[in-house]
């Protein structure tokens, strides 16, 4: 059975079930997919519910679509990825693919060795863009939030609660062992730029309740690092989900 085509929403239903898609997304339906009224269509919302309706009509600026049904929020682990800022369209590519694989929230971080310390409004903008899209296109249980840039030491500082915290470094013990072990709901990848992490900042993070782990034998770039530690826990954590 087709499913039917997602599209973001920034707001619930309404108490009569009517649930208005605009902006880019109302663009998307209108005039990319040309969909007709009475099309089936999926909403996806922040919180990660998903709303399933038939397109009633288009306004001038927004479209209504009659819902029908409504459906929780999968069953998932929870991923925080904390990725150095990296150069030009490597780090869209971590932005978009990291929400494929199902992280939760992207925390874009600041380190001594990272080449890039301000991205800026637009670029953050982007980024938000690309995780809306990748998180409707591969069905993910919910968008992926794109947090302001946050420098390493507020970042040790701000683990959220019951939340496994792992940095990432070479010659540490295997990510995926360290995950099958302490079986965490919540877990929190801080990934660092080329050249790994200063010494310093390593020894601030295992100080502050850090675990170190290892994504391999290989030298990994930036963005594949970050991707490879969120696809491991994606795959450790979600087993028998």
């Amino acid at each position: 059975m087709n499913r039917p085509p997602r599209f973001a929403l920034e707001s619930p239903p309404d108490a009569e079930g009517v649930a208005w898609v605009t902006g880019g997304e109302l663009h998307h339906m209108r005039d990319v997919m040309r969909l007709q009224p009475g099309a089936r269509v999926a909403l996806l919302d922040a919180a990660g519910v998903e709303y399933q309706g038939a397109l009633a009509k288009y306004e001038r600026a927004r479209a209504a679509v009659r819902i029908d049904s409504r459906a929780a929020p999968r069953a998932a682990a929870r991923i925080v990825l904390a990725a150095t800022i990296i150069k030009g369209p490597r780090m869209d590519f971590v932005v978009e693919k990291a929400a494929e694989l199902g992280a939760a929230e992207l925390w874009p971080l600041v380190t001594a060795r990272g080449l890039v310390r301000a991205p800026g409004a637009e670029r953050l903008a982007r980024w938000r863009r690309l995780a809306s899209a990748a998180a409707k296109q591969s069905l993910a249980p919910q968008p992926m939030t794109v947090h302001a840039p946050i420098e390493f030491e507020d970042l040790i500082r701000a683990v959220p609660a019951d939340t496994l915290a792992i940095i990432c470094s070479a010659g540490a013990r295997p990510l995926g062992d360290i995950l099958s072990d302490v079986k965490p709901r919540a877990v929190l990848l801080a990934c660092g730029p080329e050249g790994d992490f200063e010494p310093a900042e390593l020894d601030a993070a295992t100080e502050s309740g850090f675990v170190a782990a290892g994504l391999g034998a290989n030298r990994l770039r930036s963005e594949t690092a970050a991707l490879a530690a969120v696809s491991i826990a994606a795959e450790r954590m979600n087993r028998g989900a």
